[in-house]
């Protein structure tokens, strides 16, 4: 007992992340979210591969990458604009991007 005292307090705790901070300029980030956001109430839920492939459809010029896409949309989740949802498939799960808006879509139930 004394032995697993002695381990749990040697532990570092983990750090805090802080909130995420685009560098990029106020007006294209505001041009990127509101294509962000458009994408999503237009065909959300959807998943960030989705969104990528919507992005480069509409041809977005500011998004630079999808690494740079996907920490704008999480500094739009700190930012209540948008939610993420959790879709577990069996053994899988799934993470969909949705506006506040937007009803989440259950499965019926099998009622036997």
């Amino acid at each position: 007992m004394f032995g697993t005292a002695i381990r749990c307090l040697a532990k570092k705790p983990k750090p805090k992340m802080g909130p995420v901070i685009l560098k990029t300029p106020p007006e294209q980030r505001q041009t990127i979210t509101r294509t962000l956001f458009d994408i999503i109430k237009e065909h959300g839920p959807i998943t960030v591969a989705n969104t990528w492939e919507r992005v480069q459809e509409v041809g977005l010029k500011d998004l630079t990458s999808k690494n740079h896409m996907k920490i704008v949309l999480k500094w739009m989740r700190e930012r209540q604009k948008i939610r993420l949802l959790c879709n577990h498939v069996g053994a899988h799960k799934q993470f969909l991007y949705t506006t506040w808006f937007t009803k989440p879509v259950t499965p019926p139930k099998n009622s036997s």
